[in-house]
């Protein structure tokens, strides 16, 4: 049974989906990718933040005291999704690449259009962290929570990048 509850954060609010598994989806506000993955698990039931405790690292994360993730979390997508998906959880706190950096990663060199693809549909932002792909000049670009969460997540691991 999927089961979700919201909560608000610095950068607007958060929807936690999950089954006994783990995480499936982790989405900001009103983004249209929510309603499609809220359609897709139509059953899922909201239940009460304290009965659960999934959004403690999330929080930990977004005050800057937290680095890594070690919530559990299923993944469900093509086998191509699942290769940038993957490449992306090896991509460090802090750093930047590239939708061709990827691609040339999960041996699919000219396939970065693609990995734009995959990461659209990526159903768990920041844990598996969309947000540290960046356009080939550099610019910010694409990110299902907008531009302006991305930018603040990329700021708070500028800032935290080497402490602790």
């Amino acid at each position: 049974m999927v089961k979700y509850y919201s909560f608000d954060t610095w950068i607007g609010s958060i929807y936690l989906y999950f089954d006994e598994s783990g995480i499936l989806g982790l989405y900001f506000g009103e983004n249209s990718d929510r309603k499609n993955f809220e359609n897709h698990y139509k059953k899922a039931v909201k239940v009460d933040i304290k009965d659960y405790n999934y959004h403690s690292e999330i929080l930990k994360y977004l005050g800057g005291e937290l680095k890594t993730f070690d919530l559990p979390f299923t993944l469900k997508g093509s086998s191509f999704q699942m290769k940038v998906w993957n490449a992306l959880l090896n991509i460090g706190y802090g750093e930047l690449k590239t939708y061709k950096d990827i691609a040339i990663e999960i041996g699919s060199p000219k396939a970065y259009r693609a990995v734009g693809g995959a990461l659209n549909k990526n159903p768990i932002s920041i844990i598996v962290p969309c947000h540290r792909i960046i356009g080939s000049g550099g610019a910010l670009v694409g990110f299902g929570g907008g531009l302006d969460v991305k930018e603040k997540l990329l700021q708070l691991e500028k800032r935290n990048k080497n402490s602790f």
